[in-house]
């Protein structure tokens, strides 16, 4: 974005000002949005109150109050880096929600965005059947999906496994943060690999599952973000076949598995018309995650 000069920054007054402002240079630069919101009002907004150090949820009143220049300027940086690096917002605030749920992010791990978290918030109902004891989540990243799970399971214990060291470094920062030290465990494996003798009435996964058209595809915002915890092969399945295959080891026989595939369910369909994969709808929106419990996954298991 070209630089703007003091005499720009001076007819932009209040809150609301720089919100309209920057919503409207974010739509000409045409940055991408998918990290948390779908619109430049949003995003802008998002950003503003983050440089004034104030939460979402800002009385309309307060939107009219004035900003000093020094306030003016540090709106406009963030802007200015949103649009010219084309980083998610979440990378240049280092944080995200997820589940109503606060979390630390940074380019280690992908931004937190899984409509699991609405499944998450209804306790996996009325699929989940057996008093949940221990829950497993593959491919951890910043740890949002096990440590929304542990609110949601507060007598449960939670391993959250991921292949990247860089990650897991991020999941304990956020456990330590929600204070869920003595539940939630951080775990390094490759899927399983590191699991072997444990049971989970709960195995839930966000994997890497982006196929090669889409990665080649791929806007820029997205690009910032670590390619392991995207790409899966050909056709999106690398990961996810794994996961099917391996774990009527480590599911309970009253447990549930709940895997996001998002676009190459249609690819996983195609590959397996005849399983039984459930797939929840989303008030909020989203799709693509699969529900097999016990049973299911043990009657169709050669298919794997």
């Amino acid at each position: 974005m070209a630089a703007v000069n003091d005499e720009v920054i001076a007819q932009l007054h209040s809150l609301r000002d720089f919100v309209r402002w920057g919503a409207s240079r974010l739509n000409e630069a045409g940055v991408y949005f998918g990290h948390g919101s779908d619109n430049a009002v949003d995003e802008a907004l998002y950003l503003v109150l983050h440089a004034l150090h104030l939460q979402p949820g800002l009385p309309a009143e307060l939107m009219s109050g004035r900003l000093t220049m020094d306030e003016r300027r540090a709106v406009l940086r963030l802007l200015t880096r949103r649009i010219d690096e084309r980083l998610p917002a979440a990378y240049l605030t280092h944080q995200a929600w997820f589940a109503g749920l606060r979390f630390y992010v940074d380019e280690r791990v992908l931004v937190p965005r899984s409509p699991m978290a609405e499944l998450i918030e209804q306790g996996f109902q009325p699929w989940l059947q057996a008093g949940v004891e221990r829950v497993l989540d593959i491919g951890t990243g910043s740890g949002c999906i096990a440590i929304a799970c542990a609110h949601a399971f507060p007598e449960a214990e939670v391993d959250a496994a991921d292949v990247s060291a860089d990650a897991l470094a991020v999941t304990r920062k956020n456990i330590e943060d929600h204070g869920l030290g003595g539940r939630v465990h951080a775990l390094h494996s490759d899927v399983f690999s590191s699991l072997r003798g444990r049971r989970y009435q709960l195995i839930v996964s966000n994997p890497p599952y982006v196929d090669a058209a889409d990665m080649a595809a791929l806007p820029a915002e997205y690009r910032h973000e670590p390619a392991l915890g995207l790409a899966a092969g050909e056709d999106g399945l690398d990961i996810v076949l794994r996961i099917l295959r391996e774990a009527p080891d480590y599911l309970s026989e009253d447990g549930l598995l709940v895997v996001e595939v998002g676009n190459s369910e249609t690819a996983l369909l195609e590959r397996f018309p005849d399983v039984p994969f459930v797939w929840p709808e989303f008030a909020r929106g989203g799709g693509g995650i699969l529900l097999l419990d016990y049973s299911a996954l043990q009657r169709h298991h050669h298919l794997f």
